[in-house]
């Protein structure tokens, strides 16, 4: 599949999660005959959100399901597994939403695949057609390795962020403390012990605390007077 090779080289050179997701919606329907719109759900704390979409259809053909509580994305991402109707309209499992999406938008056929890798699932790759029975085994192939290449990048990009984000942290934690041991003559560890201890008077996170500190080298505000252990410097102020 030379068109699925290329749309994985193109994702691993995507800048962030929101354009691959943009990326992704806009291969399918090149590279799935079957697909007119397409959509990519993701699981989110606060549920369900559709972060990409070729066209206002899919925006609300998806709105519709997390409102109701059914339909095939909502299904495949309940059940990880890949749904698919060819007859939106008559399809018993969604007795509110397909009718209501076939009357609606026209939609006569879609295909739901699960985003996942190993570990983690992140959503589903949602293809929508206007015609019934839009979707041929080779359509739902090339679907699959789509949704496979996705979440790998998905997958690739979320840990290159989060080991960049704890890189900050550790960077800033450290700077923060530095100034500490300067300021009061301490010792790395009671520089630490000040930052939680300001983290939890303040009730803040520490990495919040540190960025604070080392942005107006200040400490007033953070948290009450507090005379770092063993030593007889002077409280922070």
């Amino acid at each position: 599949m030379a068109g699925a090779a290329t749309f994985a080289r193109d994702l691993s050179t995507s800048a962030d999660e929101s354009q691959q997701l943009e990326l992704a919606v806009a291969v399918v329907i090149e590279l799935v005959d079957g697909c007119d719109e397409a959509g990519v759900t993701m699981v989110t704390r606060d549920g369900l959100e559709t972060m990409a979409a070729t066209s206002d259809l899919v925006t609300h053909g998806d709105q519709l399901q997390f409102e109701l509580g059914e339909g095939p994305c909502v299904d495949t991402v309940k059940t990880h597994t890949t749904v698919i109707s060819s007859e939106i309209a008559t399809d018993p499992r969604w007795p509110r939403w397909g009718p209501t999406i076939a009357q609606r938008y026209g939609v006569g056929s879609i295909l739901s695949l699960l985003l996942y890798t190993g570990e983690d699932s992140y959503g589903a790759l949602n293809l929508y057609s206007a015609a019934p029975n839009a979707y041929t085994t080779e359509d739902i192939l090339v679907a699959h390795s789509l949704a496979a290449h996705l979440a790998v990048a998905v997958a690739a990009a979320r840990l290159s962020e989060n080991r960049s984000l704890a890189m900050v942290s550790r960077l800033l934690i450290g700077q923060a403390e530095g100034i500490l041991m300067e300021r009061y003559k301490v010792t790395a560890e009671q520089a630490f012990d000040l930052l939680r201890h300001m983290s939890s008077d303040s009730n803040r996170k520490l990495v919040l605390v540190a960025q604070e500190l080392v942005a107006t080298g200040t400490t007033t505000g953070l948290a009450p007077s507090r005379e770092p252990r063993g030593t007889g410097n002077a409280p922070i102020t």
